[in-house]
């Protein structure tokens, strides 16, 4: 079972997400006992990822209340979840965590890995929660147990998402640099002293701290990534766009900035934010992405190379795309509906509930479709359709994306050509923008 969850799982986060990275997995431990810390925004899309993309076959700690719900509790035995308990848990009994360690700890004494959440749940919060002790426990009592094998290994890893609730969005996994766990001396069945799992979980800390976005309020995040797309626009349209890993690093450094500036120069931070702001909802008013603002893509052949692809492109899929629409319009707005309703505002729930009703809803759909088409015109014909439907979804999908594109090229276009002089203020007022986080991002260098 695990191979097939895994590839449809992988299926799923590809329609879900339109962007998907692994960055440094080479860091990670081919061989050996390694645990897997993580931050965790999203509910059950983050061990889906890990699940999906790591190097390595991993076993997920995961709450016990996820094996008691119909369709998830099957995942997570299908997948060798290790139930913990929890005291906010119904039924809450300590003592069933000692086998939750115990069969975390064999694990590892085989040279497997495990992944584990260390800040008990999933959040929206714009930092990391205060982590528990689980992880730091764990490690010490089987880095205890294995003295004379390999090193039990902690390899930290960052989940980042673009716009985590937003359908066709993009993600990043992101491989921290492993550390050793140094043995602590214990006699069997003996739990580690409090001092070194306070130090170890402090460790985990700093070193999930490295491979995750921080702030103290989520404006930060929010004008911080204003600031990323002005500082990423290029006047001409590059060919490839920047890897997600890049763009990480970019945001870990304007998050960095962001600090520094408000702290040191608040007056030059207020008047710099609101210039952000005003430029954005200039954009926003001429329905425009900062990255369309490239002047040097606008010469009569690329125009004309764009638009004989786009009309090509458009008019191959707009059958299909056409059918796609009829048929899955109806559940696509229904898991809308659904997930809506069920996640109640968590953020970090909506993207879940939206793939398992997806999961539900589309499968139904296809199902309904075929079972109408085998009264009307036999099995062959139904089993050709059950083939075919999910294609026309996905073309669809990419017809629209596309569609959207050319839309927001049009736009451009046209204020490029009818209202230049509108055109040329945006891209001055970016230009400036850019100039000025980049002069404090100097200042802020030499005074160190």
């Amino acid at each position: 079972m695990r191979p097939l969850l895994r590839a449809l799982f992988g299926f799923v986060l590809r329609i879900f997400f339109r962007r998907i990275e692994v960055s440094d997995a080479a860091r990670v431990p081919p061989v050996g006992p390694v645990i897997f810390v993580l931050n965790h925004p999203n509910g059950l899309i983050d061990p889906a990822f890990l699940l999906c993309l790591a190097p390595r076959r991993v076993s997920f700690l995961a709450k016990a209340p996820l094996f008691r719900m119909p369709v998830v509790g099957f995942f997570c035995r299908a997948l060798d979840a290790i139930p913990v308990h929890r005291r906010q848990d119904t039924g809450f009994d300590g003592a069933q965590n000692r086998e939750t360690f115990e069969a975390a700890r064999r694990v590892l004494a085989h040279g497997g890995a495990i992944a584990i959440f260390p800040e008990g749940a999933s959040h929206s919060e714009p930092k990391l929660r205060p982590l528990k002790t689980g992880a730091a426990r764990i490690a010490l009592g089987a880095a205890a147990a294995l003295s004379a094998a390999p090193p039990v290994r902690i390899v930290p890893a960052g989940l980042y998402y673009r716009a985590k609730r937003t359908f066709r969005s993009a993600a990043l996994l992101y491989f921290g640099e492993p550390f050793a766990v140094a043995p602590v001396p214990l006699a069997s069945g003996e739990e580690p002293p409090h001092e070194p799992v306070r130090e170890l979980t402090g460790q985990i800390e700093r070193a999930l701290a490295d491979v995750t976005l921080q702030a103290e309020q989520a404006e930060a995040h929010a004008l911080v990534e204003r600031a990323q797309r002005i500082v990423a626009a290029q006047d001409e349209a590059p060919a490839l766009p920047p890897s997600l890993a890049e763009e990480f690093a970019v945001r870990r450094r304007l998050l960095a900035g962001y600090h520094a500036v408000r702290a040191q120069w608040p007056e030059r931070f207020a008047a710099l934010a609101t210039r952000i702001d005003r430029y954005e909802a200039a954009l926003t008013a001429a329905g425009l992405d900062p990255r369309q603002l490239a002047p040097r893509s606008y010469t009569v052949e690329r125009i004309a190379r764009y638009v004989g692809k786009a009309i090509l492109f458009l008019g191959v899929l707009l059958p299909a795309a056409l059918v796609g629409v009829v048929l899955h319009y109806p559940a696509y707005r229904a898991v809308g509906f659904v997930a809506t309703g069920i996640a109640k505002g968590a953020e970090d729930a909506l993207a879940s509930v939206k793939v398992l009703a997806a999961m539900l809803l589309f499968p139904i759909t296809w199902g309904a479709v075929a079972a109408a088409i085998w009264r009307w015109q036999g099995l062959a014909a139904a089993l050709l359709a059950l083939a075919l439907l999910p294609l026309t979804g996905y073309a669809a999908l990419g017809f629209f994306e596309r569609l959207d594109r050319v839309v927001g090229g049009a736009r451009a276009l046209g204020l490029f050509v009818f209202r230049r002089r509108a055109f040329l203020r945006l891209l001055a007022e970016r230009k400036a923008i850019r100039e000025d986080i980049l002069a404090l991002g100097r200042e802020i260098g030499a005074a160190g």
